[in-house]
């Protein structure tokens, strides 16, 4: 599947309830890692690595005020796609969209209070790396949250194809197939998480079909941006 049938897919499939209440645990995950009750002054500054339609930054950036966001992809059609979501929802102001590989982010060491990234891992040509990049430009004390979908063992593909993707139709089943077949077991990301040495984060299982590693903030200070250029 090219870049032009998978932005079909996404921009598609992400009207329908299901695909959109998968983003909206995601979106539900990370407020429990960061401390609402009191925001620091200033702008909070986040990325989103491989932030595909940008559904997921538009939904938080409704729910966190002070919020800045950068999305990063590489595809330009997902990235128009995002930039056209971001104007109908009215947060383009807060969302700047950059083309860029998450295998080298562009941004200094410990620039971002929140760092996420969501069902990009099993694309990445170097998973370990792009964990790495991850780490690397999120603050010590800042958020990170990664997800992707888990790879079951070979016996259990077929019900688990079933199971979690019944509701996907037409390219979007494809597309959910091969996903599930690139991602990862549990066992691998735990092996990725510790090689990487990510200090604070662990693993996470969500309802069978998704895996991932989280990092709550340490504190409202631990949110803070820090410029780096």
């Amino acid at each position: 599947m090219d870049a032009s049938e998978e932005v079909e897919s996404y921009s598609s499939a992400a009207a329908e309830k299901h695909l959109d209440a998968i983003d909206d645990t995601f979106v539900e995950h990370l407020l429990r890692l960061i401390p609402t009750h009191r925001p620091p002054a200033g702008p909070l500054w986040a990325l989103d690595v491989g932030t595909g339609p940008a559904q997921i930054p538009i939904k938080i950036l409704g729910k966190v005020p002070r919020l800045q966001f950068i999305g990063l992809d590489r595809f330009p059609n997902m990235l128009t796609c995002a930039r056209q979501n971001a104007e109908r929802a009215g947060v383009s102001r807060r969302l700047a969209l950059i083309r860029s590989d998450g295998q080298a982010l562009p941004f200094s060491d410990s620039t971002f209070a929140i760092v996420i990234c969501n069902s990009v891992l099993h694309h990445a040509r170097e998973p370990q790396q792009l964990l790495r990049e991850i780490f690397r430009v999120a603050s010590p004390g800042g958020a990170v949250l990664v997800r992707d979908l888990r790879r079951p063992s070979r016996a259990l593909l077929g019900w688990h194809l079933w199971r979690h993707g019944r509701r996907y139709r037409g390219p979007m089943r494809r597309l959910f197939s091969a996903s599930v077949q690139a991602a990862y077991t549990t066992e691998e990301l735990a092996g990725m998480l510790s090689a990487v040495g990510a200090n604070g984060a662990s693993l996470f299982r969500y309802r069978g079909a998704h895996i991932g590693i989280e990092r709550a903030a340490r504190s409202s200070a631990g949110l803070m941006h820090r410029s780096g250029g």
